[in-house]
């Protein structure tokens, strides 16, 4: 169990349906992170801290840090922190970690499109990331992916992806560079599937109308279900794709934190 360093008050609560949500706390004088990094954040539950691995999905020039979470019913974390109102408290652990970072990707002589495939709750990491310099110093052509079960899961998405638009920061280079394609699984929609299967068998790409995957040009992000993990790194590696890390870049990318 990671030690609490830090106690916050909450400064702002979104519900978006019945299962997502997002909160905004107080940032911590002196909290640095890198973009698509996580943190412990928890309640205290009975004078002891219940804590869980949490994306910071506010970018790292944000005065507050932002959370966005899945409500499970029985879940002993979530079942509580849904209730969580304006001037509530939260713990969190003293240092961010993680390698779903652009600095776990090889950029030298390649890297001009990133490609950031998630599902759920996924989309945490990279709604920092498409809101950081760098990722528009490092890649010409920037692709955020969600894939929900329903098109009311993808307003948190679509949300951000306006947010990085109009950033004073990066608004010019994400409205040109960055592109969002969302997928649902439970009902009609423009782009039914999984991004899985939608980018194995090509129709993402189609769909977008660019080139097919390629191995000098192309870096991938992931963030999702454990299954959604496994599956895209065996499309990867089928594709000659190598992972890396922190200390060892290549070409895709994933937390392995959340995966065992």
């Amino acid at each position: 169990m990671a030690a609490v360093a830090y106690t916050l008050p909450v400064t702002f609560v979104e519900h978006y349906t019945e299962s997502y949500f997002r909160f905004r706390t107080k940032r911590p004088d002196g909290f640095r992170f890198k973009a698509g990094q996580f943190i412990m954040i928890g309640l205290m539950v009975d004078d002891k801290p219940v804590m869980r691995a949490y994306s910071i999905a506010s970018p790292i020039w944000d005065e507050e840090l932002e959370f966005y979470s899945i409500i499970v019913p029985d879940g002993e974390l979530t079942s509580r922190l849904q209730k969580i109102k304006v001037g509530d408290e939260v713990v969190m652990s003293k240092r961010a970690v993680g390698s779903l970072i652009v600095n776990s990707l090889s950029l030298g002589g390649g890297g001009k499109r990133l490609f950031m495939l998630s599902t759920g709750t996924g989309v945490a990491p990279f709604a920092s990331i498409i809101r950081d310099e760098r990722t528009y110093k490092s890649f010409d052509e920037v692709y955020l992916t969600q894939t929900c079960r329903f098109k009311k899961d993808l307003q948190y998405t679509q949300a951000r992806v306006a947010e990085a638009k109009e950033c004073p920061l990066v608004g010019e280079e994400a409205q040109k560079k960055l592109h969002l394609y969302t997928s649902v699984t439970r009902e009609p929609y423009e782009y039914p599937g999984r991004i899985t299967n939608l980018f194995e068998n090509g129709k993402f790409f189609s769909d977008l109308g660019i080139p097919g995957l390629n191995l000098e040009t192309d870096r991938i992000m992931i963030c999702g279900s454990i299954e959604m993990l496994k599956d895209t790194r065996v499309i990867l590696d089928a594709a000659g794709m190598t992972h890396g890390s922190a200390h060892t870049q290549a070409h895709y990318c994933w937390e392995k934190a959340f995966t065992g």
